[in-house]
């Protein structure tokens, strides 16, 4: 689940505008969309493999799904973020099935009843986000609470109080609140 929740957050943070430590954020567009794209898919059975134009295209909404989910949970609202889950499971027809590939065991992977690279990522992504909302780790799903920034992230930490995407926004606001106190 780790691998599937892992590249949500990848597919949201890259795909979707906003802001991204304390700057405007636009995902890329054309060639690097795709290359991006291929970037954060980087691993399992379609590495390597360029992305399409219309394949970047529903990735771009699969995130923009994804993205809703996040916003939910941070807000606390585990409700709408299951709905939303239910609804893109629904959608993508995630079915369980056992995988092995790359030289790996046996494993379980996710896979939709369209097999379009777009469907496949919609179905993992949104039974491992349906695995996080359905246990005790639903509150690991967070959105920084950094200023000028709304990335995502999985608080994988040992005590769970993880508030930032990154050591950057966290680094951001330690030092202006250091420099907060010194005035």
């Amino acid at each position: 689940m780790d691998t599937v929740v892992s590249a949500a957050v990848r597919l949201v943070n890259t795909l979707t505008p906003g802001m991204a430590q304390g700057r405007a954020y636009s995902p890329p567009e054309g060639a690097a969309l795709r290359a991006a794209i291929t970037a954060v898919l980087g691993t399992g059975a379609d590495r390597g493999r360029p992305v399409s134009r219309p394949e970047a295209a529903a990735l771009r909404e699969v995130a923009a799904d994804l993205r809703s989910v996040f916003d939910a949970a941070a807000r606390g609202d585990v409700d709408s973020a299951a709905r939303q889950i239910n609804a893109m499971l629904t959608r993508t027809g995630a079915r369980p099935q056992l995988d092995r590939h790359d030289g790996e065991p046996w494993h379980l992977h996710f896979h939709s009843a369209e097999e379009s690279l777009a469907t496949g990522y919609a179905a993992g992504c949104a039974t491992g986000l349906a695995v996080v909302l359905g246990s005790e780790a639903r509150d690991r799903l967070g959105v920084c609470s950094a200023p000028r920034c709304n990335r995502v992230y999985i608080d994988v930490s040992r005590n769970g109080t993880r508030r930032f995407c990154s050591t950057a926004c966290q680094s951001r606001v330690k030092a202006a609140a250091f420099r907060a106190r010194q005035a």
